[in-house]
């Protein structure tokens, strides 16, 4: 019994500290990761990946905008947030026919959330 109850402490501090951790380094990370999913997978996804590229990095944006960063890694977050609006034109170019309005939507909120 007692072993038992230990290990379930145990488990429940191991999964306390697994979700409380959310350091300004693991929002970096993401970002990094996201810019490189851009990058090697862009010019395949469809209208609808876009989509859902434009909401995973509108989370990691709020990720980060949790935390305070110093100038160098402020640096770097643009350095990666533009190389991911250069991966989106690039992955978007010539297949924005029939959705252009909503694409220019998708943009426009993007570059809003990186200017805010």
């Amino acid at each position: 019994m007692r072993k038992a109850v230990f290990s379930f402490i145990l488990t429940a501090v191991i999964m306390l500290c697994t979700v409380a951790c959310s350091t300004k380094q693991s929002a970096l990370s993401r970002l990094e990761r996201f810019s490189y999913e851009l990058r090697d997978n862009g010019e395949y996804y469809s209208f609808k990946d876009w989509e859902k590229a434009a909401d995973k990095f509108t989370d990691i944006r709020k990720q980060i905008n949790k935390h305070d960063y110093n100038s160098q890694e402020r640096q770097y977050i643009g350095e990666l947030e533009g190389k991911c609006a250069g991966y989106v034109y690039k992955g978007v170019k010539g297949k924005i026919t029939g959705y252009g309005n909503e694409l220019n939507g998708i943009f426009q909120g993007l570059f809003d959330i990186i200017n805010h």
